[in-house]
This record gives C-alpha cells, sequence and structure tokens, in this order.
C-alpha cells in the first residue's frame, strides 16, 4: 500500500516573509528615523560603494581601532551606517554649513 504525503501547494512555499511595508512617514519623521543608526537588523534594501584602495585601508584601520577602544565587534556596514547616520543628522541640523555639505561643495 503506497502512502501518500500532503506537500504544501505554491502558495505556502513562495508566501511573502517579509513584513510588509508601512505608510510612509511625514518629512519630519524621516529625518528623525535616518539620523539613527540601524545596528545590527535585518536590512531589505543594498547600495554599492566602490572606494580607493587608501579609502578602503583607513576604513579598516579606524573600524580596527574601534573594536580594540570599545571591545565590540564593528563590521564594515554598521561603521558605514554610523557615519551616514551622522552625516545625516549633521546636515539636518546645519545645512548648507554641515560638514557634508561643505565636503561636497569641494568635490
Amino acid at each position: 500500500m503506497p502512502r501518500r504525503v500532503n506537500l504544501p501547494g505554491a502558495d505556502e512555499l513562495f508566501r511573502a516573509t517579509a513584513p510588509q511595508r508601512e505608510v510612509p512617514a511625514a518629512p519630519e519623521q524621516e529625518s528623525a528615523a535616518a539620523a539613527r543608526a540601524s545596528g545590527r537588523v535585518k536590512h531589505d534594501e543594498k547600495m554599492t560603494v566602490y572606494l580607493t584602495s587608501e579609502e578602503l585601508l583607513a576604513l579598516e584601520q579606524a573600524r580596527i581601532q574601534l573594536r580594540a577602544e570599545l571591545g565590540r565587534k564593528i563590521d564594515r556596514g554598521r561603521f558605514v551606517r554610523a557615519a551616514i547616520a551622522a552625516a545625516l543628522e549633521d546636515l539636518a541640523a546645519q545645512g548648507r554649513d554641515s560638514d557634508v555639505a561643505r565636503r561636497l561643495a569641494d568635490s
């Protein structure tokens, strides 16, 4: 007598597992949320950034220095997200006088 096994259907196999996107927040809420580094959470979006060898070496040295001083593992992604959060916060507070605005105006 052959045994029949119940297998899940395609709807069950390919169901959405990621949380649904929320309604966009008001602009003032977006800037406050963007100013915080997200830390160790699952990130749904990806961005590729190209660096020179010198920039990558400086990033690695800073990451290792922070690891030694803070006693915590700091990966490149966390480091970059924290730097972006700091730049966005400075831009929101200082506008054209922010460090990032000055650096971009000079380049």
